[in-house]
Parts: structure tokens; C-alpha cells; sequence
């Protein structure tokens, strides 16, 4: 069996540059953790362009919330793609439903256009589809070269079984790449039709600030005790990950 490819999904300079470290095979960058990844800045794709050798596919997402883009939005997304395209992005990360559920055909190629035949991936915004199966055909017509999915589930141990359905259903169509809370522990059962091809895992941790001072009367985030902590990677998940796969 050909080598997993594990992409990590990162929202720090440290978390980026220490997974490449730890061996983690492409990255996917992105910003604001909190709304679940938004397009990052130029300057991170920028200097991390400079410094890593392993694939950067960015996150094109202009803010939190729905999938249902304005045509405003749309462009913002076309011209970040082509920014992000000239600083060096070895792919793209996004997806465009309609307000009906359905995969918003026209935005996605749109989109993939401006990409210029750099692979991009449908993010989880597959997993709010109405109809998964009329989803996947819509997404490999469009173009977009993998599907990361947590099975249509909260997290990927309740979706696996959906998972390998779409493995078969697809075949060598598109990658469907589990990803969405998922576990070293769930990768035997992902494995059993032979159709796991890549993984995405975020192996995050989190590391105390090293501001020595902490302002008592002043919280910036909803939960105090976060403001004091930096997004990281956690090498031993990383490896745990790497043993369980060929």
C-alpha cells in the first residue's frame, strides 16, 4: 500500500514550522482557529514559502459562519486566490454552497478557475450538504481534485462508515480525505477497503504565552484563561498518527 499522506491543518507560524519539522506532509494554512479557518495573510504564506519545502495549500474563506457567499464575497475570494497563487500556494482550499444546501456549481468553478489548475480541495462545507451523493458528483464535475469530510457527522468516528461508502462510491475519481476530530484510533477501521489515500489531522496543542504579565481586569476573548495561550502541534500526536499508518 502506497504511503498516507497526513496534511495538518495549521494556524501559527510555530504550528506550521513545527509540523514540517515533526513530518507532517503538506500543510493546510489558515487563520482565526475560533471561527474554524479563515484565509490567512499573505505574509504568513509568504515567509513559511521561504522557509518549509513541503506543499502549503491555503484556506479561501473571508469570514466565519455559512457557505452561502455574496457575489462581493466571491470576488474578494477570486482576487485572494490570485494573490495567494503569486506567493507561491501550492493549492486551495474552499467551497461555495447554494441557500438550498446544494453545491454551488458556478461559484465553485468561478473559483477554480482563478485557481488555474492548482489542486483545491471542497472543505467540510460538504458535511451541511442536503444530498451527499448529488454533492460528490457536483464536486468531481466542478473539478476540485479531494473531499475532506468528517462523514457527514459532528467528528469522523460517528461518519466512518459514510466515509468508506464515498471511498467506493467514488473510486479513483476524487480523494475523499477524512478529516473533522479525528483520532490515531480510527484509522484501522478507515483503512479497510484499501481507499484511504490521505488523512487530515490537526495534532494541535496548546502552550502557555510567555507574557510574564496578565492584565487582571481586561479580558480580550470569551474564555480568559485562552488570551494567555499559543496554538501549537503536539509532536507525540503526530507520531501516533504516523504509526498507525503504512
Amino acid at each position: 500500500m502506497a504511503k498516507v499522506l497526513i496534511e495538518a491543518p495549521v494556524f501559527t507560524i510555530e504550528a506550521a514550522m513545527l509540523a514540517a519539522e515533526y513530518g507532517i506532509d503538506r500543510l493546510e494554512l489558515c487563520s482565526d482557529f475560533a471561527e474554524g479557518g479563515e484565509t490567512p495573510s499573505v505574509g504568513a504564506l509568504a515567509f513559511l514559502k521561504e522557509k518549509l519545502d513541503i506543499p502549503i495549500f491555503v484556506m479561501i474563506r473571508p469570514r466565519g459562519g455559512d457557505f452561502v457567499y455574496t457575489p462581493e464575497e466571491l470576488y474578494v475570494m477570486k482576487k485572494d486566490i490570485g494573490i495567494l497563487k503569486s506567493l507561491g500556494a501550492d493549492g486551495f482550499v474552499f467551497g461555495v454552497l447554494k441557500s438550498d444546501g446544494h453545491v454551488d456549481k458556478e461559484a465553485c468553478k468561478y473559483l477554480l478557475k482563478a485557481a488555474e489548475q492548482l489542486p483545491c480541495t471542497f472543505h467540510r462545507a460538504f458535511d451541511i450538504c442536503k444530498d451527499k451523493e448529488k454533492a460528490l458528483e457536483d464536486i468531481i464535475d466542478c473539478g476540485f481534485r479531494r473531499i475532506l469530510t468528517s462523514g457527514g457527522e459532528n467528528e469522523v468516528g460517528a461518519g466512518t462508515q459514510n466515509i468508506l461508502h464515498w471511498m467506493n462510491l467514488v473510486e479513483d475519481r476524487i480523494i475523499i480525505m477524512p478529516g473533522g476530530g479525528l483520532k490515531p484510533e480510527h484509522l484501522p477501521n478507515l483503512s479497510i477497503n484499501g481507499g484511504l489515500k490521505e488523512i487530515h489531522a490537526s495534532c494541535k496543542s496548546f502552550r502557555p504565552s510567555e507574557s510574564s504579565y496578565r492584565h487582571l481586569a481586561v479580558s480580550l476573548s470569551k474564555e480568559p484563561d485562552s488570551f494567555y495561550q499559543v496554538l501549537s502541534i503536539d509532536q507525540k500526536i503526530v507520531k501516533q498518527f504516523r504509526d498507525q499508518l503504512p
